[in-house]
């Protein structure tokens, strides 16, 4: 039979369901494709890179037989199977209805996707179409026959796809072409291998599914939160729990790299990394919802990472705490939605950013709180670094954002070396370690005199981005959250009513700081981007923090409809286009959700 193989083109970004094994993740679009998929690991060359390209670039797609020239259909239903990383489709057909079931089963051998069709009524044609392409799409492999098996080689990296269905090759792509009935149940696996080993195991696709539902099920079990929002909550968890690469501990903060902060921009950068800013904030929220384990072992994987080398702390490492992250392009991927260039690796991994290191430490510091066992090169870890800050906390930075333009003392900069020395200061007042304790009482006075007196406009009664800078940044949302500053202040009131007034878009979402007046091109880039989804958070829990309890719960809903319909949430929100932007799903995203679901509960600001 001739089989032309359609045009695939990329689902909007919110269009995209999240499945992984906890060591790398794909991404299934509501057409039953599969466009994104790294192998074996989340920073691995991509297998399936059409989320980037096009249908010549790679992608696995699985759902009803179209006439030729046709769309493929959406699903009319899809759902995740209960608390677990498990995607059901439904597709609705003349002929019938059918069930896709997509999962990676937490890896015990080699990495697998595997997907279930299941006829539910009438008798319904379905088509598999699987183009691998190693490489991000720019090598085509040899696709041949072993035993029956289906494998695709290329260099170091083998596919095997393992099915009962009749399989045929055409067009550089491996199609299947069958009918399921009701109760009718065909799988479909692909497994990596490196191509010099031998052949990945027979799947075991039904006892996976039940394996892989029972861990999901066990998991969520330990959380410990069960107030309002309690769904939101747990979809969060559940997306950090697949962020986090289970070998080492450390988290990524996306699974993708170079989705555009704005469409057809180049603000697109590679997040496949473990930044010590969003794994720490992650660490804390997994903490306070009963997750211990995974706060170990992240905890674990920075002190493999730093080593012992604090004075050299990077802003990023390497899943496995890799120091090496150099940044590149890939010229032959047309990007998403022609958003260019494609990158790879992230050239900000040598900024400095003073900030991290108050991050870092009041991760530790919570950890040590909460009971996390004793560790005491954790703690040698944290006298290493303030007594780098006290050599260095009056130097400019790139600041939290990354900016790629001059270092400037940002404020937010400035607080969190005052919360790094405070909470050292904490550790030490506990008796568990000794420390100079007049000298860093003086240290934390200075810091904070420093940015009350430089990062602060009296005559709009405002914090500002950074000392001279008229401009305002939503990092300045974090100084009551850390307790620089108490929310009563009227400092702290005025800097939020400012960020209110000139970092809103019209929807009432927040802006991470101007890409336009004054301090434009802060940030080294042009084009703008969209509002900043954990800086609306922040701003939740500021208002939470003053009173303003009802705003506060408003803002956070509000927040929550922007969810796609699995509860997942880009970096940003497109005013303009009413749609998520950037890459998805993003752990910097779903911190602050729990955070502030996790407040608003406390605050009694939940109405049911």
């Amino acid at each position: 039979m001739a089989v032309r193989l359609e045009t695939h083109v990329a689902g909007r970004i919110e269009d995209y369901a999240l499945i992984g094994d906890m060591q790398t993740a794909a991404l299934v679009c509501r057409d039953g494709t599969a466009d994104w998929l790294c192998l074996p690991r989340f920073d691995s060359h991509a297998v399936f890179a059409g989320l980037l390209g096009t249908e010549e670039h790679g992608f696995w797609r699985l759902g009803p037989a179209r006439a030729e020239g046709t769309e493929p259909a959406s699903a009319d239903r899809r759902r995740y199977r209960g608390d677990s990383l498990i995607l059901e489709s439904e597709w609705d057909t003349p002929r019938g209805t059918v069930r896709v079931t997509d999962f990676m089963p937490p890896r015990d051998g080699a990495p697998q996707l595997i997907r279930i069709v299941e006829g539910v009524s009438g008798r319904v044609p379905m088509r598999s179409e699987l183009r691998m392409r190693f490489s991000y799409g720019r090598v085509t492999p040899w696709v041949h026959k072993v035993d029956n098996r289906t494998v695709a080689v290329a260099g170091p990296d083998s596919v095997w796809l393992d099915t009962e269905a009749e399989t045929y090759g055409q067009n550089l792509t491996t199609y299947s072409d069958f009918t399921v009935g009701p109760g009718d149940r065909v799988a479909f696996t692909i497994s990596w291998q490196p191509s010099h080993h031998e052949p990945p195991a027979l799947p075991e696709p039904e006892n996976s599914l039940e394996a892989t539902e029972n861990f999901w099920r066990e998991w969520v079990e330990q959380c410990t939160y069960h107030g309002p929002y309690r769904e939101a909550v747990v979809r969060s968890l559940i997306t950090l729990k697949a962020l986090t690469y289970a070998p080492t501990g450390g988290i990524v903060a996306a699974p993708t790299t170079s989705l555009p902060e704005e469409i057809g921009g180049v603000r697109n950068w590679d997040y496949r990394y473990t930044w010590l800013r969003d794994a720490a904030i992650t660490l804390s929220s997994l903490l306070r919802t009963g997750y211990r384990e995974e706060a170990r072992a992240w905890r674990e994987w920075l002190l493999r990472a730093v080593a012992g080398d604090p004075e050299n702390l990077q802003i990023m490492y390497g899943i496995a705490g890799e120091r090496e992250l150099g940044e590149a392009e890939l010229d032959w991927l047309p990007g998403y939605e022609n958003s260019t260039p494609v990158r790879v690796g992230n050239g900000a991994a040598n900024q400095l950013q003073l900030d991290v290191y108050g991050e870092v430490t009041e991760a530790l510091h919570l950890a040590h709180m909460t009971g996390l066992t004793r560790n005491d090169y954790a703690m040698g870890l944290q006298l290493k670094l303030i007594e780098y800050l006290e050599k260095h906390w009056e130097e400019p930075d790139e600041g939290i954002w990354e900016v790629r333009g001059p270092r400037r003392h940002f404020v937010h900069s400035k607080v969190m070396a005052w919360v790094a020395v405070d909470r050292t200061i904490k550790l030490v007042e506990s008796g568990d370690v000794e420390g100079p304790l007049e000298r860093w009482y003086e240290l934390r006075d200075d810091i904070h005199r420093d940015v009350c007196e430089r990062g602060y406009d009296k005559e709009r009664n405002t914090f500002t981005q950074s000392y001279g800078s008229k401009e305002l940044d939503a990092s300045l949302l974090l100084i009551p959250q850390m307790g620089f500053l108490p929310p009563d202040d009227k400092r702290v009131i005025g800097t939020i009513e400012a960020i209110q007034r000139e970092l809103s878009t019209e929807d009432g979402f927040i802006l991470r700081y101007p890409t336009e007046g004054e301090d434009a091109g802060v940030d080294g880039l042009e084009g703008d981007e969209g509002a900043f989804l954990a800086c609306s958070f922040w701003m939740a829990d500021d208002l939470a923090m003053i009173g303003r309890v009802d705003e506060a719960r408003q803002l956070f809903e509000k927040l929550l409809s922007l969810r796609n319909d699995l509860g997942l949430l880009a970096e940003e929100w497109d005013s303009n286009l009413q749609r998520q932007v950037g890459n998805f799903p993003q752990a910097f995203s779903h911190v602050p959700l729990i955070d502030t679901a996790l407040r608003l509960t406390a605050s009694g600001a939940y109405v049911g």
